[in-house]
């Protein structure tokens, strides 16, 4: 058992939105096939993956790296004991070979990608669902037929776009979600009130709403933030300043009686120990947001629950970034607190097909083998392009 081959495509985000500091319409993901000499009803068995939504496509460091490293290892060497699966583990170091400590950022995307293409390959090659097959890696129950989900969204949209917040709102409601999420720091503090409050006319209660500044404050921005939204008792404020500006992140934690939400930018195990130490996240309160295919995959993410854990926090704070199919599966099979979804944005990647059940904010995998990617229509062209 071998893999033959490693494609990637680079695939656009369709849309014109934009939070407090980025507009998106610019941004690329990439999308991964590792295609193996297994075959099944006269195909061969390919994984595919994409590293995750919100940065850019990694095509330059999977060519020129990561792909010709993992083509040139002994096939054997990337086989889990049993000989009949792939380690995810062997293929993530092989692909990491000869880098240096430190400078995580896109290289940790793209190993990510092709690590979990193995998981979506090793599923497949069980036929099962992936969240069965991470759930027994990891030795979880994973027993939980579906998990919390919220609907991400609350852009700012470019004058004259015909989108007003509230029907975005009210569209996320009619497909089955009873929490959002909305940004804020794009406009003024005012503006920003007048836009939580007609959120929380839909949404009912502050603990069905959280709020993203995307990094945008600086430290008085965020304390003064903070002091504004405080009487809504909204569900989190997430990612209030630089995302490793871990002293901001303490000091925040200590003026606000709120839960604080932040990771979805940290590529790294490392990232995460730095965190804890001095950015004073508390136990049972702040949500964890690092997303597997931003942090060179699985395999690490799996490791940083365990250190989450080793620190007095639980799983259940934490909350993947990204609201896709390969997140859900890991929020199912490693019993994490919920996930985050982008119903109508970000495609072809964004939000969850039909065939997952998405009723009172809960939403669960369908049974197909791997991630189930191929039943997504938006993307299945873009897979189907790659595999040719």
């Amino acid at each position: 058992m071998r893999i033959t081959a490693i494609k990637e495509i680079t695939v656009p985000l369709a849309g014109n939105i934009a939070n407090a500091l980025v507009n998106f319409s610019q941004h690329t993901v990439s999308l991964v096939a590792v295609e193996t000499d297994i075959v099944r009803n006269g195909r061969a068995v390919v994984g595919y993956a994409f590293d995750s939504i919100g940065r850019f496509a990694q095509g330059g460091i999977l060519r020129d790296r990561v792909i010709p490293r993992v083509l040139a290892a002994d096939p054997a060497s990337l086989l889990d004991e049993s000989g009949s699966a792939f380690d995810p583990a062997k293929v993530a170091a092989v692909a990491m070979r000869n880098e240096k400590p430190g400078g995580h950022g896109d290289r940790a995307c793209a190993v990510a990608a092709v690590e979990l293409a193995i998981w979506d390959l090793n599923a497949k090659l069980a036929d099962e669902p992936a969240h069965v097959t991470i759930a027994r890696r990891f030795k979880r129950q994973g027993a939980r037929a579906d998990v919390d989900v919220y609907a991400a969204g609350g852009y700012y949209y470019p004058a004259g776009s015909g989108h007003t917040l509230r029907a975005e709102l009210l569209s996320y409601r009619e497909q089955g979600f009873d929490a959002y999420k909305i940004k804020i720091g794009g406009a003024s503090l005012d503006a920003d009130l007048a836009r939580i409050e007609e959120a929380l006319a839909i949404a009912g209660d502050g603990k069905r709403l959280s709020v993203d500044a995307n990094g945008r404050f600086d430290l008085p921005a965020a304390l003064r933030y903070a002091e504004a939204i405080a009487p809504y008792g909204l569900r989190w404020y997430e990612e209030p300043g630089d995302p490793l500006d871990y002293a901001l992140n303490r000091e925040l934690s200590q003026a606000y009686g709120g839960a604080l939400a932040t990771g979805e930018n940290l590529f790294s195990i490392r990232e995460v120990v730095n965190l804890l130490d001095y950015g004073g996240p508390r136990s049972g309160k702040d949500i964890f947001q690092m997303d597997a295919g931003l942090c060179y995959g699985l395999t690490e993410y799996a490791a940083i629950l365990d250190l989450l854990e080793s620190r007095g926090h639980s799983r259940r704070q934490a909350y993947p970034h990204g609201g896709h199919l390969i997140n859900l599966h890991i929020a199912v099979g490693l019993e994490l607190g919920g996930c985050e979804a982008y119903p109508g944005v970000f495609q072809p990647f964004g939000g969850y097909p039909p065939g997952c059940g998405l009723a009172q904010g809960r939403v669960r995998p369908t049974s197909a083998p791997g991630f189930g990617l191929e039943e997504k229509a938006e993307l299945a062209p873009w897979i189907a392009k790659l595999a040719g």
